[in-house]
């Protein structure tokens, strides 16, 4: 049977680590919380030890994207910090991802711990074409998705963050063992905000999402708990009906 609170990343969007633990602590089911640039910038990385005392797993999301030694250096304080995943652009490069593989698995065994998962973002999920266009890359979507993933799988990197869309075409051209974490995801419930490329829970695991990045339909419910397990209820639900599969 799977653990769907496993697959639920809470994105922790908030202003300050009191917000933080308070949060954390009302979503006791939860056990994967992101943290980005807004949180990170505003409390550092003191957070993580807290939030490790707390039995919670961290998904650092900072999309490293500077020369190859810095991203490697980088990577390396992850380790030290026992985050459990962790993101880069794949515009990046092949070189910056190969040192950013390479320091990861050499500090986790110099450290003993478990090497963390290394996520490369591809194309922004606030991103369709003609944003794409605007930067100068003339492929659509989906084509920049899959060649920036096949150039992370060869760098061995984990995964890729991507869109609900692109889970399959990802699944099928790179291997089922490449994780893919989705944000993006909206409950029928909840309102869609500035995400473009967007699915509900139950769709995207049913299309083989690995992970699924949740934040605004859990932060800004009157209840937080609630959302969480209405989520964990409609995905409960998905798995134990597999035929009822929805359309995109």
């Amino acid at each position: 049977m799977i653990d769907m609170r496993k697959r639920i990343i809470v994105a922790l969007d908030v202003k300050s680590k009191e917000d933080a633990f308070y949060l954390i602590k009302q979503l006791d089911h939860a056990e994967i919380f992101k943290i980005g640039l807004k949180l990170f910038t505003s409390e550092g990385p003191s957070l993580f030890r807290k939030i490790k005392v707390l039995r919670k797993k961290i998904f650092l999301d900072l999309k490293l994207h500077d020369i190859p030694n810095t991203v490697a250096e980088t990577v390396k304080e992850g380790v030290r910090h026992g985050v459990y995943m962790m993101t880069l652009h794949a515009s990046g490069g092949q070189e910056m991802l190969a040192r950013a593989a390479e320091a990861a698995e050499k500090e986790a065994e110099k450290e003993g711990k478990e090497k963390p998962l290394l996520l490369a973002v591809t194309v922004l999920t606030s991103f369709k074409d003609k944003e794409l266009k605007e930067i100068g890359i003339q492929k659509n979507v989906a084509s920049q998705v899959l060649r920036l993933a096949k150039l992370a799988k060869k760098e061995r990197i984990d995964g890729v963050v991507c869109s609900s869309q692109e889970i399959e075409s990802i699944k099928e051209k790179i291997g089922k063992d490449f994780i893919t974490v989705v944000p993006g995801i909206r409950p029928s419930w909840a309102a869609a905000y500035d995400q473009k490329r967007i699915m509900t829970p139950s769709q995207a695991i049913q299309k083989g999402a690995d992970y699924l990045v949740i934040g605004r339909p859990i932060l800004e419910a009157s209840s937080p708990q609630k959302a969480f397990l209405k989520i964990l209820e409609e995905l409960n639900r998905s798995v134990d009906c597999p035929h009822s599969k929805n359309s995109s």
